[in-house]
């Protein structure tokens, strides 16, 4: 089993202790203050430590850092029996693991050691970003090894200098805005203004002032000229996400802007000439859109001079590594933090997980996994429920019968489930599925959901 060391002035406490993980197979030893446990880390290094923090001398927030600093990845378990708010922020500030409030619960205790014990033993297989990787500013770089990926950037090296209108097509979370920045950063004036709008994050009584821009006392609020989106790419490039969703209105005024490469402001009676190139994107079906009568025709050929499909994450599992690295590097520079590895069960849930979010999912789960890691490595307890079911080993990765599901029956479940857990609060769904409300909405629609009946009815 494993050796544990605990530090604690409570003679009495420390026996109890170690009589109890004794039976549990475990080498406990003892220190009654924090020298007498920093010489035993010395001697025979612990595989996780129980640190009492009001002792005589050196308190346990004091011996934390030294304790790290001789075990990094030994776990730390803080117990104490004054329970203020200050000692326990200051204790996973300072990278213990755990904080336990005495008299001791001892299931809680016993969780917090399985828990520790778990993270030690995957460090022995984990997967570390490279030190390149870790130190390199700048934006992120589109990344990718799998065909499908290499196919979507030979797309964009042969498009991007011809400064033909492109469509990008593909799910919610897939990227398909980094697609556009490449095709901007390798056509012919990179040093132009990239301006990015997301038509469904705009109600439709603004947008066509927002795009085309609208004149003072146009309407109620224009209380000054407004220079629209339009105007501020010019020289550059103006990208449309989810651009299924404008009204016929500004649909009939972008058609003109493609064709006729001008314009007029709301309000306005001077027309206004764009050299601005044009990229859009849609994680619907446009030409069933187009069918349905919700777009038009006209506009939807000449949108899709070219279209680049970007596969969803599901599609590039190979990818999943270089994925982690980079979106690694990057939340540690926002966040200020050196979570640099990866444990491989981690990857393991990682590759089984099917994504209906896809790499906007991956990045808020590695978000949250570095916010609470207490260490410097992502293990398996830090991810949701749903990742962990998923990987080897877990119950319930199949349907109930038994028999494979198809992607709709896997994303209608995954969203139910996603509403579910947040009392159908729209906002927080669309977080955490990486989805906008208007593809909220017909997802909703799409597999007949409904929220649970209120009590009484």
């Amino acid at each position: 089993m494993s050796a544990i060391l605990v530090i604690d002035d409570d003679v009495a406490s420390c026996r109890t202790l170690q009589l109890h993980f004794c039976s549990q197979g475990h080498e406990v030893r003892l220190a009654h203050d924090l020298n007498a446990g920093i010489e035993a880390v010395g001697e025979v290094p612990p595989n996780l430590i129980i640190l009492d923090i009001r002792m005589p001398g050196k308190s346990g927030l004091e011996g934390l850092p030294l304790l790290k600093q001789h075990l990094p990845d030994t776990p730390v378990i803080m117990v104490t029996a004054f329970h203020d708010m200050d000692s326990t922020i200051e204790a996973m500030k300072g990278g213990a693991d755990d904080y336990i409030h005495k008299p001791i619960d001892i299931d809680e205790l016993d969780a917090a050691v399985a828990r520790g014990l778990m993270r030690l033993e995957s460090c022995a297989g984990d997967m570390s970003i490279g030190a390149r990787e870790a130190a390199r500013p700048g934006p992120d770089p589109m990344v990718g090894q799998s065909r499908a990926m290499k196919e979507v950037f030979k797309t964009i090296g042969l498009v991007a200098p011809t400064l033909v209108t492109v469509l990008i097509t593909g799910e919610s979370g897939t990227g398909k805005e980094l697609v556009a920045r490449a095709m901007h950063h390798a056509g012919p004036n990179p040093k132009g203004p990239f301006v990015a709008v997301n038509c469904a994050a705009i109600v439709d009584t603004l947008l066509e002032s927002d795009l085309f821009g609208h004149e003072k006392g146009t309407f109620t609020g224009a209380v000054s000229r407004l220079t629209g989106k339009f105007a501020l790419a010019n020289d550059g490039t103006i990208f449309l996400d989810e651009v299924s969703e404008l009204s016929p209105a500004v649909q009939a005024k972008l058609l003109r802007v493609i064709q006729e490469k001008e314009y007029v402001p709301v309000g306005g009676t001077q027309v206004q000439v764009t050299n601005a190139r044009l990229i859009a994107a849609t994680n619907v079906d446009l030409l069933e859109r187009t069918a349905a009568g919700a777009f038009r025709e006209d506009l939807y050929y000449r949108l899709q001079v070219v279209t680049i499909r970007v596969p969803p994450l599901r599609e590039r599992k190979e990818d999943l590594l270089g994925l982690v690295q980079s979106l690694l590097a990057r939340i540690n520079r926002d966040m200020h933090r050196k979570v640099t590895r990866v444990a491989m069960e981690v990857m393991s849930a990682f590759h089984a997980y099917h994504w209906p979010g896809n790499v906007r999912e991956l990045e808020n789960v590695l978000m949250k996994a570095v916010a609470l890691c207490p260490g410097d490595m992502v293990t398996l307890d830090l991810l949701p429920e749903a990742i962990r079911a998923a990987g080897p080993g877990h119950a319930g990765t199949e349907p109930p019968s038994g028999e494979l599901e198809s992607l709709g029956q896997i994303e209608a479940r995954h969203v139910a489930r996603v509403l579910d857990a947040t009392g159908w609060h729209r906002g927080q769904a669309c977080e955490i599925l990486g989805v906008s409300r208007p593809r909220l909405r017909r997802l909703i629609k799409q597999y007949a959901l409904a929220p649970p009946p209120e009590p009484g009815e």
